[in-house]
């Protein structure tokens, strides 16, 4: 009788945590454009996949129209962020990227800051870098976002010439599955 009792409670007991732990479906998928940029002579579109509640893998492409504003011809910017908020892959993040980017060097000085008119060169470079900001989203699926952050060229500077690169914007887009 007593093995009986055992079993029955052992039993019971299974039974009673071996429920389906419900997982939250939210879109995972999210398309934004720079808006800042836009207005500023460039164009910068972003896709971003959403991997849990904390954290999302993106890339971003920027290209200028206006070539006057900026030195970069071009750059991808893949980029790994972890949230903070309440809210599925919303709220405040912290990020790190890396960034391919092509601009124009002076040959003499190598330096982008400078007001020499010489000859120039065009040089491909790989940055490292890290960033933070805020997200916010609509039950619709509409994101807001303001971010920055900052970053180093590692390749094609020499001793004396670090070449920093920034990353921000005010961006808006949209969630989606």
């Amino acid at each position: 009788m007593k093995k009986l009792f055992v079993f029955l409670c052992l039993t019971v007991f299974n039974f009673g945590y071996s429920q389906i732990v419900e997982t939250a479906y939210f879109p995972k998928n999210e398309i934004k454009g720079n808006a800042l940029m836009l207005v500023t002579g460039a164009l910068e579109v972003t896709y971003e996949r959403i991997l849990n509640e904390e954290s999302g893998l993106g890339v971003s492409l920027f290209v200028p129209y206006d070539n006057t504003n900026y030195g970069t011809k071009v750059s991808l910017s893949p980029y790994y962020r972890f949230y903070f908020g309440k809210k599925p892959a919303a709220g405040f993040f912290a990020e790190g990227f890396g960034m391919l980017d092509s601009y124009t060097q002076e040959a003499s000085s190598g330096s982008l800051f400078t007001n020499y008119s010489g000859p120039t060169k065009d040089v491909t470079d790989f940055a490292l870098g890290f960033g933070i900001g805020g997200k916010w989203i609509t039950k619709k699926g509409f994101v807001f976002e303001i971010n920055g952050g900052i970053g180093r060229n590692l390749f094609n500077s020499n001793h004396t010439d670090y070449q920093i690169v920034g990353r921000g914007g005010i961006t808006l887009g949209y969630r989606f599955k």
